[in-house]
């Protein structure tokens, strides 16, 4: 086809100068019928009629090649297969074209899909948050664990495209920590991010980005990244809105998830326990799109790369010296290591919650729990059981009802309020001396020391008279036979 200047030129020639088709091709040197075409006959725009024919198209055997070209796309290269693969898992189906086909089908799906810069299907809505980004965060919560208060430190990864988050409880903010916490996160969602969005976070960044220069990462960060495969983004100093999206998302799930404090079992316990109200959360309709956020997560899984077959190994390996006491320092606490100062050097590797000594010739000396995994706060009882005692109705519905040991709650379990008020006297009067966990652990011997002063049929929370049990006691002589 002409250009349209061209054929403009032609129509002028023709209608205003009345110039001859012969006399038009000799100016313009064209062809006599190309000529004859656009002087003599109209240029209407008409729309283009794509229609694809052939067995890939009517068969169904472009939607199959499709299917696995998607599937493809989430591995790493090397991993991908090769046009005449596909066209031999094809055979098996029962296809019965050529490997041109094949060939010629892929090519055309492939156009305009190998741009590095937007790995994404040009069929997906270009939105302020594409799909398959993630932005990652910590937060800061409390759980009773044990009878105490412990902070709990909740890796936040969301996925604004979907609205979808993700929590995993940690004890601490470190470069383990964080590396496993991304990576329990990528199983929850069963594959992986493209893009992870992320502050200057000590477990990760070595130098911030400024005027000077981009952000300069962690080499244990670099690997992981490279290994998972995604990209990592850095926000800029103090521009936190940036990363706004988990930093709302760390705020719905402190208020709406872990408050008041959940009692725990373990860490691991804390994170089955956000993923399945997290779960749950995602039957909600999204706040703009008017569709679950389930099916939205569900149709953004399909951009994210697929994870790693091999597990990746999180540790961290240093050397340290024991002192003369055999104590080397372990998260600012010291921690005694048989042997150790026999040893000028020793290997400790990190994990996320254990640690392990090993002596220079590979001998494990020791192993045991980071000091943080048993670090909490006493709750404050004997303020709380003042405040009771003043109004012990209060008991059963307080907030911190769910943190009383097992003996001591059933023991406050009893309707008469005087008696139970009494009790919360003489639970006050051991707390002087003895922990909560404690008078749990002792409670019946503490009891018969010091019974609380009521009438007999409530001395003992579960009205047990023990002088019936002493009676069954067979009788000793004088020198100590059983008669």
């Amino acid at each position: 086809m002409l250009a349209m200047a061209l054929i403009n030129h032609i129509k002028n020639l023709r209608n205003l100068e009345d110039a001859s088709i012969n006399e038009i091709t000799k100016r313009l040197n064209v062809n006599w019928r190309t000529a004859k075409k656009y002087a003599d006959t109209d240029q209407v725009p008409t729309e283009k009629h794509i229609e694809r024919k052939g067995m890939m198209y009517e068969e169904g055997w472009g939607e199959i090649v499709t299917d696995w070209l998607i599937e493809d796309q989430k591995l790493k290269k090397k991993l991908r297969r090769r046009n005449k693969t596909i066209y031999e898992q094809l055979k098996g189906l029962g296809f019965t074209g050529s490997y041109r086909t094949v060939c010629y089908f892929i090519a055309q799906w492939k156009e305009g899909k190998d741009n590095e810069n937007d790995p994404i299907s040009k069929n997906s809505e270009r939105l302020n948050h594409p799909p398959a980004e993630a932005q990652v965060d910590f937060g800061i919560t409390e759980a009773v664990k044990d009878g105490k208060y412990i902070d709990v430190h909740c890796l936040i990864m969301s996925l604004p495209h979907s609205n979808t988050g993700f929590s995993i409880a940690l004890p601490g903010e470190n470069q383990e920590c964080f590396l496993f916490g991304l990576k329990k996160a990528f199983e929850q969602l069963g594959s992986v991010p493209r893009k992870i969005r992320i502050d200057n976070l000590k477990a990760a960044v070595v130098k911030a980005r400024d005027k000077h220069g981009e952000a300069i990462f962690t080499d244990e960060f670099l690997q992981f990244a490279s290994y998972y495969g995604f990209e990592i983004q850095a926000c800029n100093p103090r521009k936190g809105n940036e990363k706004g999206h988990v930093e709302n998302k760390v705020g719905y799930v402190r208020y709406n998830f872990v408050t008041p404090s959940p009692v725990i079992q373990s860490f691991e316990d804390l994170t089955n326990i956000l993923n399945e109200k997290l779960t749950k959360d995602r039957q909600r309709i999204h706040y703009s799109k008017g569709v679950r956020i389930q099916e939205l997560l569900e149709e953004e899984v399909n951009y994210t790369l697929a994870l790693p077959e091999e597990d990746y190994p999180i540790f961290k390996e240093t050397k340290l010296t024991a002192n003369k006491y055999g104590e080397i320092t372990i998260d600012g606490m010291k921690e005694h290591i048989p042997k150790g100062y026999n040893f000028s050097f020793l290997h400790v590797v990190l994990y996320w919650d254990r640690y392990k000594v090993v002596s220079p010739y590979g001998e494990i000396l020791h192993s045991d729990y980071r000091p943080y995994m048993n670090k909490g706060r006493n709750i404050p009882w004997l303020s709380i059981l003042r405040s009771w005692t003043s109004k012990p109705r209060a008991v059963s519905y307080s907030r911190f009802n769910p943190y009383l040991p097992g003996r001591i709650a059933t023991y406050l379990n009893i309707e008469e309020l005087n008696i139970r008020r009494q009790r919360l006297d003489w639970l006050i009067s051991l707390l002087v001396n003895h922990e909560m966990e404690e008078i749990n652990d002792k409670f019946y011997d503490l009891l018969q020391e010091q019974p609380v002063r009521v009438s007999d049929s409530t001395s003992h929370p579960y009205d047990v008279d023990w002088s019936k049990y002493d009676l069954l006691q067979p009788a000793l002589k004088e020198d100590g036979e059983q008669l």
